[in-house]
């Protein structure tokens, strides 16, 4: 489970891109997120997820 606060969830989901997970799909599809969901969140306190740094920026 992710957390819900978007800062802390910012800092999990960066880390698990870099250490797990090939990519933001791949994520959500291992820990059944909803992708949209989460980018919308992050898109809320200003970060977008960037495909070629595999991270939210």
């Amino acid at each position: 489970m992710l957390p819900q606060d978007p800062v802390i969830l910012l800092s999990v989901v960066n880390t698990k891109l870099r250490d797990e997970y090939v990519s933001l799909d791949e994520l959500c599809a291992a820990l059944d997120g909803d992708r949209q969901a989460l980018e919308e969140k992050l898109t809320a306190i200003g970060y977008t997820y960037d495909p070629e740094q595999n991270q939210f920026r």
